[in-house]
């Protein structure tokens, strides 16, 4: 069963970047995709974006041109760089991924790792 460790959350002032890391504990080359997904207080959990084994990636309308996924496969890692931060993107956000391209959101789940921004 794989295990992803997230990091790279934390509290941040409106205007200021983050980059979030998530940890595959196997290779990540086996998932058709990998993403982050996040969740705020009394709201659904939403895509926040998603990169293929192949590179393409995806982005909700919210964070597009602010945020960029990335990949490194010989680190098992898989990155968020979150510049421009506003209030609302307030959340816990989650690593998410599958060894199914269909299947989205994907079945295999980390932990969630909090980032608040706020002055």
């Amino acid at each position: 069963q794989v295990q992803f460790v997230e990091s790279g959350g934390g509290l941040v002032q409106p205007g200021g970047s983050l980059r979030l890391s998530c940890a595959a504990s196997g290779s990540i080359f086996s998932f058709a995709f990998m993403g982050w997904y996040r969740q705020a207080p009394g709201k659904q959990r939403e895509l926040v974006a998603i990169i293929t084994r192949g590179g393409s990636t995806k982005y909700a309308d919210s964070v597009l041109g602010r945020f960029t996924i990335s990949r490194d496969n010989a680190k098992n890692t898989v990155y968020l760089q979150m510049n421009s931060l506003n209030v609302e993107d307030t959340a816990v956000y989650y690593c998410n991924a599958d060894t199914a391209p269909a299947i989205v959101p994907g079945r295999y789940w980390g932990q969630g790792t909090q980032v608040t921004v706020s002055s």
